[in-house]
């Protein structure tokens, strides 16, 4: 079974010499209030979408994050490159805003049956189409938190896009998926994650998940809903090692100063 390695390099620094990243990143911001890390996720992403209410986020809170920075300068600064979504949340006076600034915008209220992060996503994988798709990270600024039915939908487009690296962020937290047709190793950045973490098999049971490098590991050990489930376990190692047969969800709390 081929490995999969995961790290959290996206909360550290970008590095200063010229070397190319080992990962693509591109980064959506969903229309929830932005992690205080934002900047820096922005720095790090080759790519910048904001999905439909997002932009009002970006306008109204990336300036407040940098309060030492004048909000004019910040706004022009901060400017997605893409709007996308069914455009019923976003501000008037933000669409004209980044419009003028030259941001594209794409209208898809045509389209009821996908989220917009979900349509974001596939905008990202058609952009992404000459990348080797195992190079390119999406990471989702505002994921999680808010309403409940929009943080499951979200949940959801990990699944739907199994094979495509996609990262939950909140000013907490962070949640990805393990899939079960890979051997995953974790490179734990502890200086801006952890301990708490935990394994969660969301859609069907695990019959058989094994860990090494957690305060309580799990040998061959079985988890569903009703069940046993993986919470509120702890980082003990720097690099943690998962195989499981069924799809799970990783998360790990963030402490970014």
């Amino acid at each position: 079974m081929e490995l999969m390695s995961h790290s959290s390099t996206f909360l550290l620094p970008a590095p200063s010499n010229q070397s190319p990243p080992s990962l693509t990143y591109a980064l959506v911001v969903l229309n929830q209030s932005l992690p205080r890390f934002s900047p820096l996720l922005w720095s790090h992403a080759q790519l910048r979408l904001c999905a439909d209410g997002g932009a009002n986020r970006v306008y109204d809170d990336m300036p407040l994050l940098l309060p030492h920075l004048d909000a004019s300068d910040v706004r022009k600064r901060y400017k997605p490159d893409v709007i996308k979504g069914d455009l019923d949340s976003i501000r008037k006076e933000v669409l004209e805003f980044y419009a003028n600034m030259g941001t594209k915008v794409v209208d898809e209220s045509h389209d009821q049956d996908t989220t917009d992060l979900h349509k974001c996503v596939a905008y990202i994988c058609d952009w992404a189409q000459k990348l080797d798709k195992s190079n390119l990270c999406i990471l989702v600024a505002g994921a999680l938190g808010g309403r409940f039915d929009h943080e499951i939908g979200n949940i959801n487009v990990l699944y739907r896009f199994s094979t495509i690296r996609i990262i939950l962020l909140s000013d907490d937290c962070l949640i990805h998926l393990l899939p079960r047709t890979h051997r995953h190793e974790i490179h734990i950045q502890s200086s801006v994650e952890g301990p708490h973490c935990g394994l969660v098999p969301i859609g069907t049971p695990s019959g058989s998940t094994t860990t090494t490098g957690l305060q309580w590991d799990l040998n061959e050990t079985e988890m569903k809903f009703g069940g046993l489930i993986s919470t509120s376990n702890l980082v003990k190692e720097d690099k943690i090692t998962v195989q499981s047969d069924s799809d799970l969800l990783w998360t790990i709390t963030i402490k970014m100063p």
